[in-house]
């Protein structure tokens, strides 16, 4: 989202469009709101639905997962069992060639899948690749996981549950008047439930060197056409857009509706150096990065496909567990992308982390302090279930 201040000085430019800031300024502020439609999976997921597998799956969408792909499958077996599948056309194959974070987003999946299920009384049963694992190089057909439910009157419910709904990757610029105390760091880090570890600072020393990391990761990835491209073609330009197709990269509010209608808002002017477009798109890279007030990084043990999975399961948990801190959480992973333009940053980022072979970095957030924003869009769990 962008401020009013920005806003109104984009506005500006348009030439004979000020005095929508002046007494006409409220109405233009309120225009091109996320549509209701887009966002409607938030609100009871899985009221009315009868069958658990389907009623957990309703939770387990609003899941955290890389550019909002939504990349899951739902394969229903039995009465009782069900496969979790990769859906091969909502891959990323320029900024994550191998799939690596696409397994990622699964293990998130399945976590919040598992805490669902036993929200209803059952015991999700997970076996991770029974077919076999996937290629280092890429992922295919064969299922990320079986899940079956079995009816268990002592299951433990997972307090972090009761986030699902209100958990956030916020993006927003942060205080940098409000330090990440040692207490709040200290509630998000250490040993996750399945595997992975939890690391993180607020180290001012190393502050400066991971803020200027971070907008560096992500300016090469804004700087890379190819790669950035991949992104732009994924955007969602106002509600109308979203709405049609509540996925990938929402971009809603007053400044896209006003920017796409008066000409200065398009894809081909975001992806264009030089021009105002492309330039806030910098811009933005520079506040969320310098506003970081610490961070933390997910850690696994290795980096097999059966780690990946599992370094998703913990990270929503951390994720989980900023909202119930009240800490906003932004994953800032572009250092850790497998592409060859990449490999310096990465190299200098895994340095500073002092993280050294066979234990792999998955996950690299940002933490800090900011207004919670609004959910961002979802598809219906109809979309994601085949019988």
């Amino acid at each position: 989202m962008v401020s009013r201040r920005k806003f109104i000085r984009i506005m500006g430019v348009g030439g004979g469009v000020a005095a929508l800031t002046a007494g006409g300024g409220y109405w233009a502020m309120t225009r091109g709101a996320m549509p209701d439609s887009a966002v409607a999976p938030w609100r009871a997921p899985g009221q009315g639905i009868d069958d658990p597998r389907i009623r957990a799956a309703a939770h387990a969408l609003l899941a955290p997962n890389p550019h909002n792909m939504q990349p899951w499958l739902l394969r229903l077996e039995g009465d009782n069992a069900l496969t979790l599948h990769v859906d091969l056309d909502r891959l990323l194959p320029e900024t994550d060639p191998p799939g690596r974070q696409i397994l990622i987003g699964h293990g998130t999946f399945l976590e919040i899948y598992r805490m669902a299920a036993a929200e209803s009384g059952h015991r999700a049963e997970i076996e991770l690749l029974p077919e076999g694992s996937f290629a280092p190089e890429r992922l295919d057909g064969r299922p990320v996981a079986r899940l079956r439910l079995v009816r268990d009157p002592v299951v433990i419910r997972d307090p972090l549950f009761a986030a699902v709904g209100t958990r956030r990757s916020n993006k927003e610029t942060y205080d940098i008047a409000r330090p990440v105390t040692d207490g709040e760091l200290a509630a998000l880090t250490g040993p996750g439930l399945h595997g992975a570890r939890v690391m993180g600072s607020n180290d001012p020393a190393l502050r400066p060197v991971l803020r200027d990391l971070m907008e560096a990761g992500l300016r090469r990835e804004i700087e890379t056409p190819r790669t950035f491209r991949e992104s732009i073609d994924l955007m969602r330009l106002g509600p109308e857009e979203i709405a049609r197709n509540p996925d990938g990269i929402e971009l809603a509010g007053p400044m896209i509706w006003w920017g796409t209608r008066l000409g200065f808002v398009s894809r081909e002017a975001i992806a264009t150096p030089g021009t105002q477009s492309f330039q806030i798109g910098l811009d933005m890279a520079r506040d969320q990065a310098q506003t970081a007030m610490g961070f933390a990084w997910v850690v696994s043990p290795d980096n097999s496909r059966a780690s990946q999975i599992r370094a998703g399961m913990d990270y929503v948990r951390l994720n989980l567990q900023a909202t119930v801190s009240g800490v906003a959480l932004h994953p800032m992973s572009q250092l850790l992308q497998e592409y060859p333009e990449m490999a310096d940053l990465q190299a200098r980022l895994l340095d500073a982390l002092a993280a050294e072979p066979p234990a792999h970095v998955q996950m690299l957030v940002r933490l800090g302090h900011a207004a919670a924003p609004g959910p961002t869009p979802r598809r219906p769990v109809a979309a994601i279930v085949r019988a």
